[in-house]
């Protein structure tokens, strides 16, 4: 465990809420997504012979952790590429932003049929004795497949709260790195940031847990590197979450007010 930030962060034992990241927190599912981007500008890329081709370096720099548009927006900036915004109802073999965003998800539910998948028994025993202490929970993902990833993972009916992709997308709220989907989460639950805990996997989404004003923000590193997690304003660092299981409350919130 890395605790790389000197301010002066909530203890887990004080949380009064977690939110947890989806994709690398509770389920692998950011291994299907490091697939799908791949497929996505493997090709993609092969057509600009002048840009470099893409890295599974690149999932980590430009597009983990965020609505998808934009991971397709940035990735392509990295390269120096444009397109045409398009819209979100573009068919997925329309050469447009939201086009090549729409082949990524293709891509995805591909990957996922194929492969299907199983949440981290780590993430699942540090939730569940989260809730078995009374801590709210709540996923908040920039994924729009978060609830089908939750069924197939076994863990929808674990979650009152989630405010995922789509969800954003339909109340306008910004994505990772802004901080407004944790804020929303933790409104919804009835706990200020101060006293909530973000549990994240991307850089993105770390600092938008710093940027948030939490208490306290866990970066789960699962190839994004511990040190760049911290850079990015993580105040402890774990490569799995069983590592954090002593530290979880013994009892219901409101026994400890």
């Amino acid at each position: 465990m890395t605790v790389p930030s000197p301010r002066a962060a909530l203890p887990l034992g004080d949380a009064r809420a977690l939110l947890f990241d989806l994709d690398g927190v509770l389920t692998p599912t950011a291994e299907v997504h490091m697939r799908a981007w791949s497929r996505l500008f493997t090709a993609v890329l092969a057509d600009h012979p002048a840009a470099a081709p893409y890295t599974d370096e690149d999932y980590f720099l430009h597009v983990d952790g965020k609505p998808r548009y934009n991971g397709v927006r940035d990735l392509l900036a990295s390269r120096g590429l444009t397109l045409p915004e398009g819209e979100p109802s573009d068919p997925a073999t329309v050469d447009t932003v939201c086009g090549l965003g729409n082949r990524k998800n293709e891509a995805f539910n591909a990957e996922l049929a194929e492969r299907g998948v199983e949440a981290y028994p780590g993430s699942v025993a540090f939730l569940e004795r989260a809730r078995a202490a009374g801590l709210p929970v709540a996923v908040v993902s920039s994924s729009r497949n978060a609830v089908p990833v939750l069924e197939a993972a076994g863990l929808r009916d674990r979650f009152p709260v989630i405010v995922d992709g789509l969800v954003a997308a339909e109340r306008g709220i910004p994505g990772k790195p802004a901080p407004d989907t944790f804020l929303d989460a933790a409104a919804q639950l009835g706990v200020a940031p101060e006293h909530a805990v973000v549990l994240e996997d991307a850089h993105s989404g770390v600092r938008a847990g710093r940027d948030g004003g939490f208490g306290l923000v866990i970066g789960v590193d699962r190839g994004a590197d511990a040190d760049a997690l911290a850079a990015a304003g993580a105040d402890v660092v774990v490569t799995d979450l069983d590592w954090l299981l002593d530290e979880l409350p013994a009892s219901a919130p409101e026994d400890r007010a």
